[in-house]
């Protein structure tokens, strides 16, 4: 969602100046042109060089310089950006916007943008909470500028509380969402996907599991939250964070995953099944820690779980359900059977034995099997990638569905 966006970065005076340096690497690595407007007190923390020399650009800082790049800089500067990202912003420009001052260069550039602005606060503690500030915050968001709310923890003044800037890594998914919700071509779907493995308790401390880490089904509600989708993430334990933007509902046992997804299931429009569910689970569960004894097996009766897809492909109606087959053998016998007798729109197979592919790893190699027969099979390729793919395949699914 970054890649070719032009974002003129506002950047005011306080400390976190310095986290604003890398904020402009991480946009241009994604693709983004930056131009940097600094303030006076800004240039006290960080000199203009470096952010010339990181952002690539001339950087703005006074509406009297003689070496403009522009006639009208600030002008130009409003006409130029796709958004305008302030960060920091400190309470004094919040301030100023709030009230339509425009006494140095980022005031006038702000007051007269025409592209959707981002405000990311950062200062003190007691700046924040302060009644004034907080009327000059929601006074911005009632005329339509985005507020990042702060992070919180130790200050540089040394009290602990709201106030800190977001770290640069979380500012640049905040954009990718930003731009999603306004550009993305999922914009107004909604996206339900399963990840991880799930737990089927033997005792209170033993449990039947696999070894599925989560990561791909991670991928795809990270990338479907960033090209505009309301996504929610039903998931089995993982390490995992949960991607930004996406609403996410935490289970064991294959019964709580069942439930969550039909629970969800009428609402959404795609559903994108990558967990890696336990199939069997064990008839009797012990209270309380099974000891071992003399004896030199221990025998566990396992009863079979309730098939997720098939059930969701049996109530299916207008949604495009896409399953997973993490197979070891036969992998396209296999696949094939599944998305006939599961009434899937297309299955993603990968032989989890295979190098580069399954569980734990950052790369796959799938292929697409649809339900019409057709096969296309993939290179290895980073799993934001594979997500992306898959993603893009189920839009062709759904708007060839519903342009009928």
């Amino acid at each position: 969602m970054l890649k070719g966006k032009k974002i003129v970065l506002g950047v005011t005076g306080g400390i976190a100046v310095y986290k604003a340096v890398d904020l402009v690497s991480r946009l241009r690595k994604k693709g983004v042109e930056v131009r940097v407007v600094m303030t006076e007190h800004a240039q006290q923390f960080v000199t203009p060089l470096t952010f010339k020399e990181i952002s690539g650009n001339k950087v703005a800082t006074s509406m009297w310089d003689s070496n403009q790049e522009y006639n009208v800089e600030h002008i130009a500067l409003a006409n130029w950006a796709d958004a305008f990202l302030v960060a920091p912003a400190t309470a004094n420009i919040l301030a100023k916007m709030a009230n339509g001052i425009a006494d140095d260069l980022l005031s006038t550039t702000l007051l007269a943008a025409q592209a959707p602005i981002v405000v990311c606060p950062a200062m003190n503690t007691g700046m924040y909470l302060n009644p004034i500030t907080q009327e000059n915050i929601a006074k911005l968001e009632a005329h339509g500028v985005t507020v990042m709310p702060p992070a919180s923890g130790m200050l540089a003044c040394g009290t602990s509380g709201p106030g800190r800037l977001p770290e640069p890594a979380d500012i640049v998914n905040f954009m990718e969402s930003f731009f999603a919700k306004r550009e993305g071509d999922l914009l107004g779907l909604k996206v339900l996907v399963t990840a991880a493995g799930t737990r089927e308790p033997i005792d209170p401390v033993r449990f039947v599991g696999n070894r599925s880490s989560g990561k791909m089904g991670y991928a795809v509600a990270d990338e479907a939250a960033k090209r505009g989708a309301e996504v929610l993430l039903v998931t089995g334990p993982s390490a995992l964070a949960i991607p930004a933007n996406v609403k996410a509902v935490k289970v064991e046992t294959t019964n709580e995953m069942l439930e969550a997804c039909l629970a969800a299931y009428p609402d959404v429009d795609i559903v994108v099944k990558a967990a890696a569910v336990a199939d069997y689970r064990p008839r009797d569960v012990a209270d309380q820690k099974i000891k071992k004894k003399n004896d030199d097996a221990m025998v566990v009766v396992m009863d079979k779980n309730p098939d997720i897809l098939k059930t969701l492909g049996q109530s299916k109606t207008h949604q495009v359900l896409i399953g997973f087959a993490a197979e070891t053998q036969n992998l396209i016998e296999n696949a094939t059977e599944k998305v006939n007798k599961k009434n899937l729109d297309m299955i993603v197979a990968n032989d989890v034995s295979a190098a580069g592919a399954g569980f734990n790893t950052d790369t796959n190699i799938v292929k697409f099997l649809y339900a019409d027969g057709r096969l296309e099979a993939l290179d290895i390729m980073p799993k934001t990638e594979v997500a992306n793919r898959i993603l893009d395949e189920a839009l062709i699914i759904y708007n060839n569905r519903h342009s009928k």
